[in-house]
């Protein structure tokens, strides 16, 4: 069982840069693969990032891809996404999720195990 919590969401101006935290439970995180994913009113949630159990291995949406960082700490146990350059278009509630099998596309939510509450971003214009 893993249990995540995230922090670190806020409203900024566009521009500028959050980091969201993910806290999490369990023994075995080192485990997981970790994912960032977000989701707009009335949208479906999509996939922002994601990294596998070392680190080494990062995962980034077309979208994101060169503003955003995620990096994770296995001592611990927590995962980051560093947002840089923000848009209004990234106004969200951003979700941490955990993984350990990859049969599904990492991209796809269903895959995820467990889930955090969310945390809200909004960005202004």
């Amino acid at each position: 069982q893993v249990q995540l919590v995230e922090s670190g969401g806020g409203l900024v101006q566009a521009g500028g840069s959050l980091r969201l935290s993910c806290a999490a439970s369990g023994r075995t995180f080192s485990s997981y693969v970790m994912g960032w994913f977000r989701q707009a009113p009335g949208k479906e949630r999509e996939f922002a990032a994601a990294i596998r159990w070392s680190g080494s291995t990062l995962y980034y949406a077309d979208s994101v891809k060169g503003r955003f960082t995620i990096s994770r700490d296995n001592a611990k146990n927590m995962v980051y996404l560093q947002m840089n350059s923000l848009k209004p278009e990234d106004t969200a509630v951003y979700y941490c999720a955990a993984r350990k099998n990859l049969v599904v596309p990492i991209t796809i939510p269903g895959g995820y195990d467990y889930w955090g509450q969310g945390t809200q971003v909004t960005v202004s214009s």
